[in-house]
């Protein structure tokens, strides 16, 4: 028995189930915006195309999600596997593969803001580039002539920033480059002011900032084309943005950070009247250094002076003439001591020699007999007819001896 006509099952193609069903998903107004929450995993990041593809997944399910180029480049931060998110889109079903998925619009991360996300990844990344390191970072000139200012012109950080470096240091001029500090055009402007100054080199050190704000407000000193700018300056970048207790990427990336704008105009310059108190407490410290050095110059100068007159010739000359002198006059003394005592003596011998003198004798009425030229001792040695030669104080007789 055949089937009546009436209720005999339509046969379709699968394309046309598939059309079928993509079209009820697409009128159905409660798919068209919908709000889900997982996990993202099996995570493909087309980087020519831009688009992402990826599955949401919790303890029970899992659906396909795709985001095209054109809401990817919106995303605030980067998916990654196993993040958490809440994703905004349509339902639609795929046709070519039959399969349902998500069409995401917008997505941000599950328990934690998606800025803060994005903050945290691009802080990840450029610290893995090694632009934080501190070897990168230049010294900031103790005594700056130009201080370059990079900040909103009708802000309270500019009227800070200048009050405090015409106080503390009024020979620093100061060069503002007016920019945005917040919004859309901020960090092209903010690139922009650091490029000039590196390329003009009108400015010793540039101070970049604003006042406090949410991270929303503060969003534009945590762009990547703005931290590469602050790194290949050549002037050092004090960064000043925010509160103490708020962080940018420009902070990381400045050669120095500043807990507010107050705070990187005394980092800037110096205070002259601390400058003026070291001064006076170095002349001080000169002044005693120098009378204690003259003290020990004038010390050795004398020891010098001393040995000086120890060994020069001049001296020594001086010492030799006074010995010389002395020994002359111990010798004088001592020739004429010993002249006196031969003289003595002399006076004494020859009083003996003129005692035992004949003539001296002669004139005592004494006399002396010579026969044949010698002297006659004894009568004994003369015998009658004897020529002698009788010798008296006035002269010589001869004689004739006549008899015994």
């Amino acid at each position: 028995m055949e089937t009546p006509e009436f209720v005999k099952p339509r046969i379709i193609s699968v394309s046309q189930l598939n059309y079928y069903v993509k079209s009820m998903l697409d009128n159905d107004a409660r798919l068209m915006n919908v709000f889900v929450t997982g996990e993202i995993s099996n995570l493909t990041d087309h980087y020519r195309s831009g688009h992402i593809y990826f599955s949401l997944k919790d303890e029970r399910a899992v659906v396909r999600a795709v985001m095209f180029a054109g809401n990817a480049r919106n995303l605030r931060f980067r998916p990654e596997e196993g993040m958490k998110v809440i994703a905004r889109g349509r339902v639609s079903l795929y046709e070519p593969t039959g399969g349902y998925q998500i069409y995401i619009e917008d997505m941000q991360p599950d328990g934690i803001g998606a800025l803060t996300m994005q903050y945290e990844q691009l802080k990840k990344k450029l610290e893995q580039k090694g632009i934080f390191a501190a070897e990168h970072k230049k010294p900031i000139p103790k005594f700056p002539k130009t201080v370059g200012v990079i900040t909103s012109p009708t802000g309270a950080a500019v009227q800070d920033i200048r009050n405090i470096i015409t106080r503390r240091y009024p020979s620093a001029e100061i060069v503002l480059c007016p920019v945005l500090v917040q919004g859309n055009m901020a960090p092209g402007q903010l690139i922009n002011a650091v490029n000039l100054f590196n390329e003009y080199d009108c400015a010793d050190v540039i101070i970049i900032g604003r006042g406090g704000g949410s991270i929303e407000d503060l969003w534009a000193f945590n762009d990547e084309n703005l931290a590469y700018a602050i790194y290949a300056s050549n002037i050092p970048v004090i960064s000043a943005v925010g509160h103490e207790t708020d962080f940018t990427i420009c902070d990381f990336v400045s050669d120095l950070r500043a807990p507010t704008p107050s705070a990187a105009a005394e980092l800037a310059v110096p205070d002259v009247e601390e400058l003026r108190s070291y001064l006076d407490s170095q002349c001080q410290y000169l002044s005693t250094l120098m009378d204690s050095k003259y003290l020990k110059l004038k010390s050795r100068f004398k020891s010098y002076e001393s040995a000086l007159n120890r060994y020069s010739p001049a001296k020594k000359r001086e010492r030799l003439i006074k010995t010389y002198e002395l020994y002359a006059e111990k010798l004088r003394s001592f020739s004429a001591s010993k002249l006196s005592s031969q003289s003595e003596r002399v006076e004494k011998l020859s009083a003996k020699v003129e005692a035992l003198n004949p003539k001296s004798v002669l004139s005592r009425g004494f006399s002396y007999t010579k026969k044949d030229n010698r002297i006659v001792n004894s009568v004994k040695e003369l015998k009658p007819g004897d020529e002698i030669i009788i010798t008296l104080s006035d002269g010589e007789v001869k004689a004739i001896i006549s008899g015994e």
